[in-house]
């Protein structure tokens, strides 16, 4: 097992803690001062490592799962702050049902695999909920192509926002990656002018909605697709479809 440099000083400092309680008592060669000179100790700590070593994979398992409450935490307190943004900002596109009683976010990149994949689980969760609200954020992670993607795919929304579950689908849906040109293509075949879609794109719109996107992303400590949020809880990677409805589920509970 190779330990991190955080870890190798937390588990220094820890068994030099627990060696100095267990070996209180002085030792016969330090009787007269009643002290332990830093050899000693580290002689110490180090057969005490060698005799016990589980307290190792312990104090492992402790800091580990420290850190995990610790980025839960700060995970909550970010939703708290940014919740505004997150669930009910102009600068986004809502499927499903508008007034739905339940929220479920999702970040994704036109080129993610992943999002691909997990279109289906959205769709399908939204066909068999009528009370679901769905919230889509572009968060084009996966390079320019993806980037020029989602500026489209922002532009659609601003000039027909009624076309835009179509478009979306298109641009999942289709095979080999998805850029400035496959995006274009889908908008167009939709119905909307070329030149209008690229006077949208170069609108303060579009950098305001990617903005906020990663302004929320980093506070959510989010760096891959598809990630969610619903309620105070964040999920990343393609959980899939039960791991999504049953998140649904507790939050209406």
């Amino acid at each position: 097992m190779a330990f991190g440099v955080e870890e190798l000083k937390i588990l220094k400092t820890a068994a030099l803690g627990l060696s100095l309680v267990a070996f209180a008592a002085p030792l016969p060669s330090m009787a007269s001062d009643n002290a332990l000179d830093r050899e000693a100790v580290e002689t110490i700590v180090r057969e005490y490592l060698i005799e016990n070593p589980e307290v190792i994979a312990e104090a492992l398992t402790v800091l580990e799962e420290r850190r995990v409450a610790e980025e839960e935490a700060a995970k909550k307190q970010a939703l708290a702050e940014i919740s505004d943004i997150l669930f009910d900002s102009d600068n986004q596109v809502v499927l499903g049902n508008p007034e739905g009683d339940v929220t479920l976010v999702e970040f994704f990149d036109y080129n993610c695999g992943y999002c691909k994949r997990a279109m289906a689980d959205m769709y399908r969760l939204i066909e068999e909920d009528s009370n679901l609200r769905v919230v889509l954020k572009e968060f084009p992670v996966l390079g320019q192509p993806s980037l020029d993607a989602a500026k489209v795919a922002i532009a659609v929304n601003e000039l027909a926002p009624e076309k835009y579950s179509d478009f979306h689908a298109v641009l999942m849906s289709q095979a080999g990656r998805a850029n400035l040109e496959t995006a274009m293509k889908a908008a167009t075949d939709l119905g909307l002018d070329k030149a209008e879609v690229e006077k949208a794109m170069d609108s303060g719109a579009v950098q305001a909605t990617l903005q906020e996107v990663y302004t929320i992303a980093n506070a959510l400590g989010l760096t891959g697709t598809p990630s969610y949020a619903i309620g105070s809880d964040v999920l990343v990677g393609a959980v899939g479809y039960d791991a999504l409805k049953e998140k649904i589920d507790a939050q209406r509970k």
